[in-house]
């Protein structure tokens, strides 16, 4: 079993499947944005930044891919890209099947998303092992991820659900615990590496 993980990681870490990984996400970001279009139409420019949450989550996670691609580690960026692929992964998994739940139907681009974004969270818990972001890195993306929480359910930005909306004060204290529990596993990813170089030292 130990020899089918060592080979099923050197499939997903080796270079050409990494180059492979980079363009689905670039090609995710690019659709994301597109598909937050509207919505950015009726926002303030000043919110721009922080209503296209998940493309904006698999942007910070293509230039990861990038610096592993050239040997190097952005480690601000690896701590922004697991806490939001993850928090915003999971999100619109949950909020698709509410959908569902409320609507009877989401059809074949509802599950779509669902599927899309729920490999969005896996992909950022796979390449854990690539990760060397520190506890400073992890305290600035906690306050850009909560910060952005702030001006999702306080000034009204978050990403629409026309069929959800009566239910926001509820998804936005789900939203905000959904984001501690990331940002309470970068931290034990961090502490596990950590843990693994002090024994690796000995």
């Amino acid at each position: 079993m130990g020899l089918l993980v060592q080979r099923i990681w050197l499939i997903l870490s080796h270079k050409s499947f990494l180059w492979i990984l980079l363009f689905i996400n670039v090609l995710g970001t690019v659709y994301g944005y597109d598909w937050y279009m509207w919505q950015l139409e009726i926002t303030e420019p000043k919110f721009w930044v922080f209503v296209p949450d998940s493309p904006t989550a698999s942007l910070f996670f293509s230039f990861a891919i990038i610096g592993w691609l050239i040997n190097r580690n952005f480690k601000l960026i690896e701590a922004l890209a697991f806490i939001t692929l993850i928090k915003y992964g999971l999100w619109a998994v949950v909020m698709n099947l509410l959908t569902l739940f409320e609507t009877g139907s989401i059809g074949w681009v509802g599950w779509m998303l669902v599927g899309s974004h729920f490999a969005m969270a896996v992909q950022a818990l796979l390449y854990s092992p690539l990760y060397r972001f520190r506890v400073s890195h992890i305290v600035i993306a906690a306050v850009w991820t909560l910060h952005n929480d702030v001006i999702d359910y306080v000034f009204g930005q978050m990403p629409i659900y026309h069929d959800l909306m009566r239910h926001i004060h509820s998804i936005g204290y789900f939203t905000f615990w959904l984001s501690i529990v990331c940002i309470t596993l970068a931290y034990w990813n961090w502490k596990s590496r950590s843990a693994g170089a002090r024994s690796g030292g000995k």
